[in-house]
């Protein structure tokens, strides 16, 4: 007994010390007029820790290591102050901050698209940043359609709700490099039918750069960045946190719901994440439930980070694991309603319809994708002295099956096994006379290879990248100036790859070995070697502290990727044969760019203009015979053959966001975004005349406008509550690619979208949870995007109620609500 009083004694003389050693800050948070600024957000960038004011404006952090420290503050709707101060050990930090109100966000920090951080207004590029917040008010049904809502000049490639591929400005697949916490998202992304393979909730904010980012990323950025930052809280040491998303969609009944935790023990934060997301078919009132939009999706991932003295390090994984339902758009030709295949060769006319159970189901089809997706990868920061030196590697697998044969359903069409190792390694030199300058190098390597599959639109293939750049940017009084330089080398090949039938079950399959006798040379032996050089050169001039221009040219470069010169078969998912070309040439464009931008005591004007011009542009056309006939390969697919030629898109985008002072509570936010796409090949235009004038999938005029209002004042448990009411206005897309109906005309269409909000708290002021409502499409208009693939998705040529194709959703009701403990 008297050995456990010695011991407790001990333990709390130690742990006496230990908090002795620590220091602490707290204090409160006023605006101009001295109310409180409740749900400001105080940190410390340095240590990675912060904390929240409560109600009264009130905040503490606790257990802080003594020394001088960067102290940033910041809250939407003010501006942003950061501060320095010294943390004294035993004592607390008192700390009587106030913020100035200002609506407009002049120094939002990002890092994408350029070697170290840099404040957006700095850098000539133009970068947009969609917040959480943002991105929970849109309610979408998946993570790249939130994006499209929220900046202008991104569109995407849609096939129902839960698949959305981001173009920017007209230009997608490849050509927008998607990442994920810096690392490039390596998925089979060349098909249509591919999403992105992220987990929508774990995400904290999105960056997107619009325009060629080769210098810093290689090929594949020719069109632009998007960077997913994912969610990582900032608080103190010893404390738990955690977060709970319960998301509803009424139109295919998505149930989606994620539980995020954190926890964070001295200079060490571990962060864990597990989601799930169902839901049966969508709806419209022309096709009613539209059989083959059904999907169920599990996410996991985990993070782990310290902070020390020589810099930082971070690990993370990340689980996903999705079922996708495959469309083909098969239908009863008199009542329309949707039919589905259950012999391997049939007449289309001839199969069952869908019972109104089934399309109700939650249950999915047999025929369908299963796209699973592991990825490992580690961020780590030296400092050495004034500079810094910054390592990324990554290992990612990608495993996609497509199960399209009805009479043997558990034998996939398609399977193919992606293997990526993604690496970076660039150092940030000391300042030398104001210019700062950044040197690196990074590439990847991967395998892919079929697995048990019928068919096989691409061959195995293996592939590696490698890329060197210089970048510097100095600032010479209100100019700053920012460019640099890259040479990019990519080593691709394949071996031999024959098919033949099986014996067992007839379908075709991949043979191997030496013994070919009697087997079909789909894929014959290729080998090459492409290099491009890139490069921007920009500048910002900072007019006053609310005004500044920017202009940028920038040169990119994209090697065309494995299904554009190597395809030559069908991929179920898709309903597409694929023909690719091995002459083709990398892709080099030549973007000219133009901004200005201000910050207005009322009003926040954005105007961006661009004009880029393509040589070798890779695009997609139907094939056709020489007597105008469809060139049918696979029977009740279509066949697609790649083109090359030059091209050149133009456009801009126009954002105006109001915000009077005199009327507080009211915002109104508006954007145009228009892109035109023009073929340059004479002799297709000379051939086909407007039909062959203009580019593939490239969007229409597109303007949205809301009013938001927000209230001023808590009423009860209800604190930031607000109303708001959108417009969402596409043009009619008349400049298409018609040549041989790869695509037609689109109508214009117009929707109207109401949403409202509240953060809950308890009595002593702290947040119970968030709510989000959302109602789009009000009027239950029926539309067509004319980027949605499901538009031609059509087996008759004509129909009884003159509506061909399928047609996007309808109304759509959704609640989402965060709790945070």
């Amino acid at each position: 007994m008297k050995q456990l009083s010695v011991l407790l004694l001990l333990k709390i003389i130690f742990v006496s010390s230990v908090f002795a050693q620590q220091g602490a800050i707290k204090g409160i948070v006023v605006n101009q007029d001295g109310k409180p600024v409740q749900f400001a957000n105080i940190a410390i960038p340095q240590l990675q820790v912060g904390a929240t004011a409560d109600q009264q404006g009130a905040f503490a952090m606790n257990h802080i290591t003594p020394g001088m420290y960067e102290i940033k503050v910041y809250m939407l709707g003010y501006q942003s102050l950061k501060m320095k101060k010294t943390i004294v050990a035993g004592e607390a930090t008192v700390l009587n901050i106030m913020l100035e109100e200002d609506l407009s966000k002049l120094n939002e920090v990002v890092v994408t698209g350029v070697s170290r951080a840099t404040e957006m207004r700095k850098n000539p590029i133009p970068i947009a940043v969609i917040g959480k917040r943002e991105m929970n008010m849109n309610v979408n049904n998946n993570l790249i359609d939130a994006i499209v809502q929220g900046i202008p000049g991104v569109s995407a490639v849609t096939t129902g709700p839960n698949i959305s591929k981001p173009f920017i400005r007209g230009l997608g697949y490849n050509r927008v490099l998607t990442l994920f916490d810096g690392v490039r998202q390596e998925g089979q992304q060349w098909g249509d039918e591919h999403g992105i393979e992220i987990d929508q909730y774990g995400i904290s904010r999105a960056e997107v750069v619009k325009g060629p980012a080769s210098l810093t990323y290689g090929s594949d950025a020719l069109a632009g960045v998007i960077n997913m930052i994912p969610d990582i809280p900032q608080l103190p040491s010893g404390k738990w946190q955690g977060s709970f998303t319960s998301d509803y969609h009424g139109n295919n009944g998505m149930i989606g719901n994620s539980l995020g935790l954190a926890y964070r023990q001295n200079n060490w934060k571990f962060v864990l994440r597990g989601t799930s997301r169902l839901a049966h078919n969508y709806r419209n009132k022309i096709d009613g439930l539209v059989y083959g939009t059904a999907f169920r999706e599990y996410n996991f991932s985990g993070l782990a980070r310290t902070d020390q003295s020589w810099g930082h390090s971070q690990i993370g994984v990340t689980w996903y694991d999705n079922i996708q339902e495959i469309p083909d758009g098969s239908r009863d030709s008199l009542t329309r309603r949707f039919t589905r295949q259950v012999r391997e060769v049939d007449d289309i006319k001839d199969r069952p319809i869908v019972s109104n159970k089934a399309l109700r189901s939650y249950s999915l089809n047999p025929l369908h994708q299963h796209i699973q997706h592991y990825r490992v990868y580690n961020h780590t920061k030296w400092n050495l002295g004034n500079g810094d030196l910054n390592a990324m590697i990554g290992l990612q697998q990608s495993i996609r099956r497509e199960y399209n044969h009805p009479e043997v359903p558990s034998q996939p069409g398609l399977y193919v096994v992606l293997n990526t190792l993604n690496y970076d390694m660039r150092y940030n030199f000391p300042v030398i006379n104001g210019w700062e300058t950044t040197a690196g190098i990074n590439g990847m390597y991967q395998s892919n290879k079929s697995k048990n599959a019928t068919d096989f639109p691409i061959p195995d293939y293996y592939l590696f990248d490698i890329g060197g750049f210089l970048f510097a940017k100095r600032t010479f009084g209100k100019v700053d100036v920012s460019g640099g330089i890259r040479y990019d080398s990519r080593f691709i090949r394949w071996n031999d790859f024959y098919v033949a039938p099986n014996p067992h079950n007839g379908f075709e399959q991949h043979i191997k070995g030496a013994d070919t006798a009697g087997a079909e040379l789909q894929f014959p032996a290729f080998s090459h070697h492409y290099t491009g050089i890139s490069g921007s050169l920009g500048a910002t001039w900072n007019i006053s502290e609310r005004v500044l221009v920017k202009a940028n040219i920038a040169r990119g470069y994209r090697a065309p990727n494995i299904t554009e010169m190597g395809s030559n078969g069908l991929d179920p998912g898709a309903h597409i044969v694929y023909l690719g070309n091995r002459s083709f040439k990398p892709e080099f464009s030549l973007q000219e760019d133009i901004g200005l931008q201000a910050w207005l005591p009322d009003a926040d004007i954005s105007l961006e203009l661009f004009n880029n011009n393509i040589e070798n542009y890779i695009y997609q056309a139907k094939l056709f015979d020489d007597a105008g006939n469809p060139v049918i390969i696979v029977p009740g697919n279509t066949t697609y053959r790649y083109q090359q030629s030059a091209a050149r898109l133009y456009g801009g985008e126009v954002s105006v966001n109001l915000h009077p002072r005199n009327i507080a509570w009211l915002t109104m936010n508006s954007s145009l975004a228009y892109t035109q796409g023009r073929n340059r090949n004479q002799e297709l235009i000379a051939k086909y005349g407007d039909e062959a004038r203009y580019l593939p999938f490239i969007p229409p005029a597109h303007i949205r406008s809301g009013l938001k209002a927000t209230a001023q004042r808590n009423f009860g448990v209800f604190s930031k509550v607000y109303v708001r009411l959108e417009a969402d206005v596409a043009g009619a897309q008349a400049h298409f690619y018609g040549v041989d109906d790869t695509e037609t005309f689109t109508a214009g269409y117009t929707l109207f979208n109401v949403g409202a909000g509240s953060v809950i708290t308890n009595k002593k002021g702290r947040t119970v949870c968030e709510v989000f409502l959302q109602l789009d499409n009000i009027a239950n208009v029926a539309w067509q995007a004319n980027m949605n693939r499901l538009k031609y998705f059509e087996y008759y040529a004509a129909s009884p109620n003159g509506r061909l194709g399928i047609y996007n959703m309808g109304r759509n009701f959704s609640a989402k609500m965060v709790v945070p403990f």
